[in-house]
């Protein structure tokens, strides 16, 4: 029975660090590309309700805890190692974690705590966040592959917590 499902495991792995991956090369291009082309607090392009600014945001998400930039890399380096361990050790135990959904929101969180959290502040201390909604603080994508991802999670954990044999 064990050897039936490997292959899937497999593929599950594949699909996450293909999405991890994606989402930190997509997160790293657009910065670049911000700062080479936009200087800090600089708007490069407003239509009244939405604009593309660049921004070095000391704190987490959203500008969420300014200044906690070492705190910050420490709680990310916990988080990712607890995502690392459901995604490859523990997944057998709990059918909720064998979830294609799941996974994939695992590997938005896990791209999006790289990008953000960890390279970003390890190599230069801040984040670049550019879009800006003007009625919530600027962001990137690292920050909403974040948000995508734990609102995949809450609603597979209220909805599909192992009361249903949907593994979709």
């Amino acid at each position: 029975m064990e050897n039936l499902r490997r292959p899937r495991d497999k593929w599950r792995d594949i699909i996450f660090c293909s999405v991890a991956v994606f989402v930190v090369i997509a997160d790293q291009i657009t910065k670049a590309l911000i700062r080479a082309s936009v200087l800090p607090g600089e708007v490069f392009y407003d239509v009244g309700y939405f604009r593309i600014i660049h921004v070095e945001n000391t704190g987490a998400s959203f500008s969420l805890f300014q200044g906690h930039s070492l705190v910050i890399v420490i709680v990310s380096i916990i988080g990712l190692l607890v995502i690392l361990s459901l995604v490859f050790f523990f997944r057998s135990r709990w059918s909720f974690l064998q979830s294609n959904w799941v996974i994939v929101a695992l590997a938005l969180v896990t791209g999006g705590a790289i990008g953000n959290n960890l390279i970003d502040r390890l190599r230069q201390g801040t984040v670049t966040d550019y879009l800006d909604f003007k009625v919530w603080p600027a962001f990137n994508v690292a920050d909403m592959c974040l948000t995508v991802g734990i609102i995949i999670l809450v609603y597979r954990l209220i909805f599909y917590s192992g009361l249903t044999k949907d593994k979709k």
